[in-house]
């Protein structure tokens, strides 16, 4: 850690986690909580987390963790790394360069997210997401994995947001359906099956249609 790293004495840091240079983790923040697994083992030995040897999570270079957030071990995230308040980030979720993660989000684990990604407040990501790069997801965009919510047998498999989609405010998008590149969801749309490349998917269920020429360019983050 550099001169220009500031850690908040009140966050708690455990594991092997390390913070790149000039980072700010601020006020009540929590890096590499052990995920279960890892929990129950040092809690079933009586261990104290401060003293117990395990992965825990990285943060890159230039980035800003706000009060309140939660990184779990086996999170890895890029340079430029920045989040609201109170966010939530579960295991094994790898996060590339020039990422915004909202105000109360909550990301499950098993998620890959690409470069210049904006996530706005609100939203919930499931395990096993693939969000590719230049994608923005509006505030209160739910993402779902589970066709069949404790009722019958389902391999979980979230959605794929390909290179430069974009999903609206409230918008749901149900398990394993792909947005394509530079495809749009409209706001409050319900996604139940695939958007092709440059289209636009509204209402709900939600319908597919032409994308207007104007916004047939790549999001700008």
């Amino acid at each position: 850690m550099n001169i220009n790293t500031i850690i908040h004495p009140t966050s708690r840091i455990y594991g092997s986690s390390t913070v790149g240079r000039d980072s700010k983790v601020l006020e009540n923040t929590i890096l590499g909580y052990p995920e279960h697994s890892i929990l129950m083992e040092i809690l079933d030995n009586d261990r104290q987390l401060e003293d117990a040897d395990f992965p825990g999570c990285s943060i890159g270079p230039d980035s800003i963790v706000r009060p309140g957030c939660t990184i779990f071990s086996n999170v890895s995230t890029g340079s430029k790394f920045k989040t609201g308040h109170n966010v939530i980030i579960r295991e094994n979720t790898t996060i590339g360069d020039n990422v915004l993660i909202g105000t109360n989000v909550i990301i499950d684990g098993n998620v890959t997210i690409g470069n210049n990604v904006s996530i706005q407040g609100n939203v919930y990501i499931p395990t096993d997401v693939v969000i590719e790069d230049n994608v923005f997801i509006g505030p209160c965009a739910v993402l779902a994995n589970d066709k069949y919510p404790i009722r019958k047998q389902f391999e979980n498999k979230g959605p794929v947001l390909r290179k430069g989609a974009s999903i609206g405010a409230n918008a749901t998008l149900m398990p394993a359906v792909e947005v394509g590149e530079g495809a749009m969801v409209a706001g409050g749309a319900v996604v139940t099956k695939d958007v092709p490349p440059w289209k636009l998917a509204m209402g709900a269920p939600a319908t597919i249609t032409d994308l207007a020429a104007d916004l047939k360019t790549l999001n700008n983050i």
